[in-house]
This record gives structure tokens, sequence and C-alpha cells, in this order.
């Protein structure tokens, strides 16, 4: 069957444009990644939402045809997940080490992203520099776990179909809802998933969406579209426990001048990045205090949500 009838939908232009319901979206999702749609079918799905930019309730509709194709993963209670799919250009890539200083709480952590990018240093590359390799198969993953490890693992093993929705990009140059909903992939039963934006007009859309889906996350403005806060200045850390913001375990961003930089490594490197978070983990520098401050929110919001 042809989806014809939504893109005439989705596709009439910015103003023009129609949402689909949230059934709809669902319908249009689960044909894209059971592989019945042709490329030249996917490319105008790709282009028609990159025009006109996806609801929350389209968002929460294609999540509800993403989430059943995941990898079932088992893990420990409230496990969080951290989507790492941008990597790093300037600053360090310290998505590992927030994994890592969760992992030392006593929290079992999956990081899921691509393993590399031909112009951003990975967490992936992070986690090999520390002799933490990617882990591919559920078995792998809780022994991992069970040994009080956070877990790396390649979106294309966790979510092989989304995968290939985020590789339209290499082809049309241009983002899709791929690129959202695999930020937003619950990709544990009973997570608190991190979730992270680039820009502002995101940070409503997808406090609008874990209001409609009633998901237990923390919401931030991401450094460089990773899902940890800036080292060198907190940003707003809005938490959200059954889809409702919760203020009181939210934190306002840092206002005012900054009294002094963290020490962090000269270069972006994996090696660099991984010698810096060794460093950082036995006590010879200090957690940038953004990102202590970002661990100690996570786990009292863990310990909001009681018993998983």
């Amino acid at each position: 069957m042809s989806i014809a009838p939504y893109l005439k939908e989705i596709g009439r232009g910015k103003d023009g444009a129609r949402a689909l319901s949230r059934a709809q979206a669902a319908d249009l999702m689960a044909r894209l990644l059971d592989g019945q749609l042709s490329d030249l079918e996917k490319g105008g799905f790709a282009l028609a939402m990159r025009i006109k930019g996806e609801t929350p309730e389209e968002l929460a509709g294609f999540m509800d045809a993403v989430q059943p194709r995941t990898l079932a993963l088992t893990a420990p209670p409230t496990p969080v997940v951290l989507p790492s799919y941008n990597g790093s250009r300037k600053l360090p890539n310290l998505t590992p080490l927030l994994a890592l200083l969760l992992a030392r709480e006593g929290v079992a952590v999956l990081v899921h992203g691509f393993e590399e990018d031909p112009t951003r240093v990975t967490s992936a590359q992070v986690f090999e520099a520390l002799g933490l390799p990617a882990v591919t198969e559920a078995a792998a993953a809780q022994a991992r776990w069970a040994d009080g490890q956070p877990v790396f693992m390649p979106l294309q093993r966790l979510h092989p179909s989304l995968a290939a929705l985020l590789q339209l990009r290499a082809v049309l140059g241009l983002r899709n809802p791929g690129h959202t909903l695999a930020k937003l992939l619950p990709a544990l039963p009973g997570s608190l998933r991190v979730v992270n934006h680039t820009h502002p007009e995101y940070a409503v859309s997808l406090a609008a969406f874990l209001t409609l889906t009633g998901a237990d996350a923390l919401l931030l403005r991401g450094t460089e579209g990773e899902p940890v806060a800036d080292a060198r200045r907190l940003p707003a850390l809005k938490a959200f426990v059954r889809g409702q913001a919760e203020e009181t375990l939210s934190v306002p961003a840092q206002a005012g001048s900054l009294a002094q930089l963290p020490s962090l490594p000269g270069e972006a490197s994996a090696p660099a990045t991984a010698d810096y978070i060794r460093q950082v983990l036995a006590g010879a520098l200090p957690v940038p205090a953004p990102i202590a401050t970002q661990v100690s929110t996570l786990l009292a919001l863990r310990r909001a949500l009681g018993p998983a």
C-alpha cells in the first residue's frame, strides 16, 4: 500500500502541511521500519518532515512503531539510558565520564549511538580507548552490567531499521525524524532517559513529548549534542517523573560569570579524553562541577521513581 495519502498531508510545505494523527504516524513508521517503502517514498517522507517538523503526537506515534522493534535487553532496576549521536568536535566528549560516574554509584548505564563519525570523536571511540569496547550481544551487555561497568551498544545492533533511517542523512544531506527518535529511544524497560537538545525550540517540543508519553527523563541542552552537561557551565536540568515536570528535582542553569574554568584536556581526541577520564576517576583531577551536579540530579531522580 502506498503512503501517498500520508505524504499528501505532510508534504504541503511549512504553512500548508497538516500533522498526522498518532495512529497514522505509527502506521507510516511501521511500514518504513519494516522495509515496505521504496527509496523514493523514504526520501519524500524525510524531506517532507524536515520542512514541516514533527509534532509531539507524531513523535509519539513514530515511537509506538520504533519501540517494539528494539533489541530486547534486560538490565538491573532503573537503568539510565544515554543517547550518544553527535560526538565532539571542539570539546572532549565526556559522555563516557558521565556513564562511568553513574556506574560507580551502582547504576546500570546503556549508551547507544554510532561507533564512528568521520568528523567527530564518538563515545564508542572513547570507551574503546578506556578498554570498554562496544557490546553487540544481550548476554554481553548483562555481563558488563554485572561487572559494574556501563555498556555502549551500536544502534545498528540495538535497532537496525532505525539506524538505516538515520543513515538516509548521508544520501539526502538532511536530518529526519529518526535522529530525534534515536535520542528519545526508551531502549530498556523501566529506564530513566537523558534527553538532550541543541536548539531552544526543541526544548519545548521534547518536553511536550515527554509529558504526552508519561516519560521518566532528564532534559537538558547537551554539549555539542551529547547528553552530558557542559563541563564549563551548568545548563538547566529539567526532571520529568511519569511525564510530569518536577521542579523540586530540576536544577536551574548556572548564571553569572565563571569564577574559573575546569581543567580539561588540551585536545578532543579519544586517547586524550580517555586519559583525562582515568585521572578524574582516580581522583587526580576533580569531576567538573556541572557533571557532578548532573550525576547527583540523576541519582535523586532515580530515588524519586521508587522501586522498579
